[in-house]
């Protein structure tokens, strides 16, 4: 299977997301701005999520901090806050990606790029999160 630029899977996208938030977090600028350097446009679902996590950060921050017994969002490592934006942004904002797709791709990707408890810590935040903006669907 190959690939086309601005096109491909959701966990393609979620990737190309945290790359480009995470470049915002370490560099500063805005997530247009890291998009805008990029040699190959990322898929528009991507850019969908790069863009509304920069348009939503307090809000996710702020449900995120709700969650965070004993820590704050400032004090996570860089990578698990990214992710943990991405994911609280699709539960908050795209009631069309199932709960359970959302807190699992978010774990997946934590196995990936942070290991340690990192997975097991999200997961726990993320569903208490998912329980909160999606009270009227389980998180399961």
């Amino acid at each position: 299977m190959t690939s086309v630029p601005g096109f491909g899977t959701r966990r393609e996208a979620r990737e190309d997301a945290l790359a480009v938030l995470y470049e915002t977090e370490i560099a500063g600028g805005s997530s247009q701005e890291a998009l805008d350097r990029r040699a190959v446009p990322p898929s528009g679902y991507a850019v969908e999520i790069a863009l509304g996590v920069d348009a939503d950060r307090d809000h996710l921050d702020s449900l995120l901090r709700t969650h965070l017994v004993g820590w704050r969002v400032e004090r996570l490592a860089v990578i698990d806050r990214v992710l943990a934006r991405i994911a609280a942004w699709e539960l908050a904002h795209r009631d069309d990606v199932p709960t359970g797709v959302v807190l699992s791709e978010a774990v997946a990707l934590a196995t990936q790029y942070c290991g340690g408890d990192s997975p097991r810590f999200l997961n726990g935040v993320l569903r208490a999160v998912a329980d909160e903006v999606r009270a009227e669907q389980p998180s399961g």
